[in-house]
């Protein structure tokens, strides 16, 4: 197998693993989409995709990153959340980065859950219905950020392919 080959196929294995990364939180999905079309580009020596063409794909990858936060932010907000349940949801998305798949699951769901609790209990004390109504919110944001990310993720990959094609 030569170089070129062995690159393309690295490149391949990168997209792939990117695209499952946006449903296995796990894993950093755009970022690996990019690194995957940027080493497909470069193996070929941007013949076929000017690296010109690579600065846009690398914003749309960075704007991932802010689609994240916003959807779950905006998935607890919809559901009447406080500005702590909101704050709690982003926090917790952070602090479950730190504990892999259980961790990206529970603690968007615990941020807002804590942080509505909190916010509640100074007003009208505890509420954990409307708290739970909250943090389900903030899954349901979490699910919307997925479907952007993996249209953005599938547009990359056909601007991607278009640009090489023609």
């Amino acid at each position: 197998m030569d170089h070129a080959t062995l690159l393309f196929a690295l490149a391949g294995i990168l997209v792939l693993i990117g695209l499952a990364g946006l449903v296995l939180p796990a894993l950093p999905g755009l970022p690996l989409v990019f690194a995957g079309l940027l080493l497909a580009a470069w193996a070929d020596g941007f013949q076929n995709v000017h690296w010109a063409w690579m600065v846009p794909l690398g914003i749309l990858t960075l704007l991932s990153f802010a689609i994240d936060l916003w959807a779950t932010a905006m998935g607890a907000k919809r559901v009447g959340a406080s500005r702590l349940a909101i704050i709690g949801s982003v926090a917790g998305t952070f602090a479950g980065l730190f504990f892999g798949l259980p961790g990206l699951v529970v603690g968007p769901f615990a941020g807002a859950l804590g942080g509505e609790l909190l916010h509640r209990r100074r007003l009208h004390g505890q509420d954990i219905g409307h708290a739970a109504k909250v943090g389900v919110g903030t899954w349901f944001g979490i699910v919307f950020g997925i479907a952007l990310k993996l249209a953005l993720a599938f547009g990359m990959i056909g601007v991607f392919a278009l640009v090489w094609w023609l």
